[in-house]
């Protein structure tokens, strides 16, 4: 008794072979639904356990099928049991790596929360006739011990894998009492360490079966294609010589062949099938069927195969535009919902998501289903993680350590078992982040032995020394570029020179890249234009698809999305779970749109033609591995300064896949003023299971005037006739001055403006990430070596958070006000000078503003600009310039040129943990509203080098940002704050992973901002 939660093994008692999770018309029963259940704080008849059952209660009488539960509460299964946050069975624990009990395999700590479930059911007469019934659990955290009246029937392991319990012995017909023990912590618990909430429980279907005699144990259908479009259907069977004949039935393609014995099952071939894909996922029905049970399945016809450095689906290359996608909800933790799982397949597809990482373990079976229905390619990732053993070296790690062999085979082969049967899954992964081993080797050793078709991921194997593709997480750009060439001086990571050249011989995929915690992240482009340039290289995954944050409330019922520490842990990783393109309410940030229009299948550009409309092309390359453009319509439109003037739908015909046409576009009609814009929309012709018709796959945008200067600003200069004394009170147009500081703009209190160098930091500004790039030569430090101290340290130091100025110079005149300050902080010597130079032209108020750095500022800026306090009823803004959404250095391919408009509280994201967000860049015009009606209009002209300024309008300063943890923590100021940036930092995926490209980096620099202000 006491050696079973310390026990290394899969599992004891009466556990029957993986199989398939199949759909069948065998008799089934549901347990799910409310069971009893009670909480202890330690697992019974364990060392330390003394004392956690009542009094006179032996540590097992609660098999019992006499045992009195009636006072105990009701639970549902499934459920983890620390949900709802907040509850009264415990908290959810978040750790990315370390482990919340102490580094001691394979022992668990006596504080070992342990949940006792109980519930009674009723067994049919008809069963008695069964040949077994089954008792199946497809998830339960994490070790478990089943009675069924009051026989012990076996002990399972493997959190995230199912297990089937022959109970044939122990049921009766009648009423039943099933009882489950689930301990919190166990040896399993060192093979589960991945990246996301300790949650405990029965949390996915519990089921009963009675097994026909004469049925179907197993069933295996690959469905290959060939080259001449004919497609193979082999069989493989798990039944006894008693089932017998089996019939395999495909009704669209006349497939009816009847297997009279073992012998007989032979590969059937069919002339002609349409073949599966991602892009086009056609399936078809089929049935396997004996006397006694009828199995169905939906069969996908693809063949997967790697040649020379390629990974081919149906003979074509794979690109991989995935997603790391966790089973997560807000309220059930790992608890599948069929409904909200496929709205959430949906939402990948209308943003151009092709592939999923099950991270870090099967999900719920139902969800492949839908996987093969909506089309994705999948890696299906076994459920084995030990990341916390990177602590001590990789000391002790079960990976390669002999005790632990039977549990990795198991975890590996209920993997396959269970999901052999699906299409969608391409490529087979061990696990992540377990170091590296001889467990590791055996684990794809047997999955080579089982499935040869279908390759072997795992990270982990840098060497490759048992793997079938190169896999790393978050190399570089300029690394991941070297991965792609022949360069054999190049060494990868952790190779010998044989070992590289070993590695480049395969195909290379990123299985996580651009970290998208927070704002961001940068780069997308950058990694999508190597894919196309090298072809080993196939893509990459994206960490990750959603948020994990608990819904929960504070101490005055203020409900909101927590994180690591909110939950009272006594070590966890703060908001490292929050590092998702979807926040936790299914919201997409903008690092989603980005990526949406980045990995776009379809590609347009605009070339040719002169300034007045005539003679342009448009070229459409389809990238995609299947299908032709057929289910698109490409519409234009012509906007002079945000305003349409023309729209119509271009015929560019039929472009097959991977195919290129370049089409005339019609002579278009150019205003004679204004900044011209044509832009190019693929959107679907017809609705689609994913998308209704009409939505946008991709864009493209031409500047029609691209030398029309837009808006001018006059020669500003210091006042030639300045008074002794600056003006007491100066109005300048909608500007009033008080001794030469701003007061008012457009009858309302104003002030600034002042410097801001501070934005409130980034998930990647405070990450350390992969270390830096020597600026000298980004392309020889790769990023990735020693990490550098994050960007808000360095900030913090320097004092950007709190500047404070001196005035250096106020002069004021009838028509004119210039004001110079010096701005530094406390301690430091390093100093920015502001000019700012009011002046009324023609009746127009103009600000050109000097921004000056003096020398020694040794970092990077998160942002130059200026700030202006307004009054809190600012409601509002609509601008032409670059929309409808944010755009930084690094990531504003999603932007357009345009006019557009949003309420405030719709100007900045409602990140997990407030950051900076919102900055729309390359402004030409911005209005400013007060309850809907136009206040404030400010316009911005280039400066000498092309460059427009940005800008943010939102109720919170960066300081505020800062301050906060999570977004009901933002103070309520009765203002709103006015950010008019020269220039903004980049965003990179700082946070884990490669810091910005320098080519985004805002080194310290001097910059001009002309600005007009007008009532609006």
């Amino acid at each position: 008794m006491t050696g079973y939660l310390t026990d290394r093994g899969p599992g004891t008692g009466a556990r029957r072979p993986a199989r398939s999770w199949l759909h069948t018309d065998a008799p089934t029963l549901s347990l799910n639904g409310d069971w009893r259940f009670r909480l202890l704080p330690g697992a019974p008849g364990q060392p330390g356990a003394y004392g956690v059952l009542p009094p006179g209660e032996g540590a097992e009488d609660v098999a019992l099928e006499a045992f009195d539960d009636s006072t105990w509460d009701t639970i549902p299964v499934p459920s983890h049991w620390v949900l709802p946050a907040g509850g009264p069975h415990g908290a959810p624990i978040y750790t990315n790596v370390q482990y919340p009990f102490p580094l001691d395999p394979p022992h668990v700590p006596d504080e070992n929360p342990t949940g006792d479930y109980r519930r009674r059911f009723e067994v049919p007469a008809a069963w008695s006739d069964a040949e077994a019934v089954v008792l199946r659990f497809e998830g339960v955290e994490s070790r478990y011990k089943v009675w069924v009246n009051g026989t012990e029937i076996g002990v399972g392991s493997g959190s995230r894998l199912a297990q089937e319990l022959d109970v044939t012995a122990a049921v009766r017909p009648g009423t039943n009492v099933l009882v489950v023990r689930v301990h919190q912590w166990s040896a399993a618990s060192y093979l589960e360490d991945q990246d996301q909430w300790w949650l405990p429980g029965i949390f996915r279907d519990v089921t009963l079966q009675a097994r026909p005699v004469g049925g179907i144990e197993d069933v295996w259908l690959r469905a290959g294609v060939e080259p001449d479009g004919s497609g193979l259907v082999t069989a493989e069977l798990t039944a006894g010589d008693g089932s017998y004949p089996i019939t395999l039935r495909v009704p669209e393609l006349g497939i009816d062949v009847e297997w009279s014995s073992p012998a007989d099952v032979a590969p059937v071939r069919v002339n002609t099938v349409e073949p599966w894909s991602a892009e086009v996922p056609r399936l078809y029905d089929a049935t396997v069927s004996s006397a006694a049970e009828t199995l169905s399945l939906r069969l996908g016809f693809r063949t997967v195969r790697i040649v020379g450095d390629r990974f081919l689906v149906n003979g074509e290359r794979v690109v991989f535009h995935g997603v790391n996608r966790h089973e997560t909800h807000p309220d059930r933790g790992r608890v599948f919902d069929e409904e909200w799982a496929r709205e959430d397949l949906a939402l990948m597809k209308r943003f151009n998501v092709n592939a999923i990482r099950t991270s870090h373990a099967p999900p719920h079976p139902r969800l492949l289903d839908l996987a093969d229905e909506l089309g994705f390619w999948v890696i299906l990732e076994c459920d084995l993680e030990t990341h916390g053993f990177e602590h001590v070296g990789w000391a002790g790690n079960p990976s390669d350590d002999a005790a632990w062999r039977d549990a990795y085979l198991d975890r590996i082969e209920r993997t396959v078992e269970r999901d052999k049967n699906h299409p969608s899954v391409v490529i087979w992964s061990l696990g992540n982040e377990s170091g590296t081993g001889h467990n590791l080797a055996a684990m794809a050793s047997w999955v080579h032995d089982r499935d040869p078709e279908r390759p072997v991921h795992y990270e982990g194997d840098h060497t490759g020394a048992y793997t079938d593709v190169y896999s790393r997480m978050y190399s570089s750009v300029a690394e991941t570029a070297a991965i792609g060439t022949d360069d054999s001086r190049s060494l990868l990571l952790g190779c010998t020179a044989a070992e590289s050249a070993r590695q480049r011989t395969k195909p290379f995929l990123l299985c996580e890249y651009v970290h998208a915690m927070g704002n961001g992240p940068g780069a997308i482009d950058q990694y999508e234009d190597l894919v196309w340039q090298h072809p080993r290289l196939h893509g990459g995954f994206v960490w990750e698809w959603r948020e994990h944050g608990v819904r929960t409330r504070d101490a005055d019922g203020t409900e909101f999305f927590g994180y690591g520490g909110d939950f009272g842990e006594v070590v966890h990783d703060g908001n490292f779970v929050m590092d998702g393109m979807v926040l936790p309410d299914s919201s997409p940030t903008p690092g989603l749109f980005e990526f949406k229009q980045v990995v776009a299948p379809v590609r347009l550009a605009v070339t040719g033609g002169p300034d007045d409309g005539r003679g342009l092309a448009l070229t459409v390359t389809n990238r995609r591995h299947t299908a032709d453009t057929s289910d698109l319509v490409l519409r234009w439109r012509v906007e002079a300064d945000g305003a349409p003037t023309a729209t119509g739908v271009l015929d560019a015909g039929v472009v097959a896949a991977g195919a290129t046409a370049t089409v005339p576009l019609p002579e278009l009609d150019v205003p004679a003023t204004g900044e011209v814009w044509l832009t190019v929309e693929a959107e679907l012709r017809e609705a689609t299971p994913w998308a209704p018709s009409g939505h946008g796959i991709v864009f493209t945008q031409h500047a029609l005037t691209p030398r029309r200067a837009g808006l001018t600003a006059p020669r500003l200069e210091a006042p030639a006739r300045a008074a002794a004394e600056p003006a007491e009170l100066l109005t300048l147009g909608p500007a009033e001055f008080a001794h030469g500081r701003l007061v008012r703009l457009a009858g309302l209190p104003v002030s600034g403006p002042r410097l801001e160098l501070w934005r409130g930091p980034t998930d990647n500004d405070r990450g350390q990430g992969g270390g830096s790039y020597d600026l000298a030569d980004p392309w020889e430090n790769n990023g990735n070596g020693v990490p550098a101290p994050a960007y808000d340290q360095i900030w913090r130091a320097a004092g950007l958070d709190r500047l404070t100025a001196r005035v250096e110079l106020v002069e004021t005149t009838e028509e004119a006000a210039h004001v110079r300050r010096r701005w530094s902080a406390a301690d430091q010597a390093a100093t920015v000078v502001t000019d700012e130079r009011w002046q009324l032209v023609d009746d127009e108020l103009w600000l050109r503003t000097e921004i000056e750095p003096s020398r020694g500022w040794d970092m990077v800026w998160p942002r130059i600009g200026l700030r202006l306090d307004l009054p809190g009823d600012v409601d509002g803004a609509s601008w032409f310039g670059t929309g409808p959404r944010e755009s930084y250095p690094d990531s504003r391919h999603a932007a357009r040129v345009g006019r557009f408009a949003a309420p405030i509280d719709e100007l900045t994201e409602r990140y997990s943990r407030p950051q900076e967000s919102g900055h729309r860049s390359a402004l030409r015009s911005l209005t400013l509203t007060r309850g809907g009606t136009a206040w404030l209009q400010v316009d911005a002209a280039a400066d000498t080098s092309g460059r427009r300024p940005g800008f943010t309008l939102t109720r919170h300063t960066a300081q505020h940002l800062d301050a906060a943890r999570h977004p009901h923590e933002l103070p309520d100021t009765g203002l709103a704050y006015l950010y008019l940036d020269a220039a903004q930092n980049g965003l990179g995926s700082r946070a884990c992973g490669p810091d910005v490209w320098p080519d985004h980096l805002l080194r310290p620099q001097a910059r001009t901002l002309t600005l007009r202000f007008r009532h609006a």
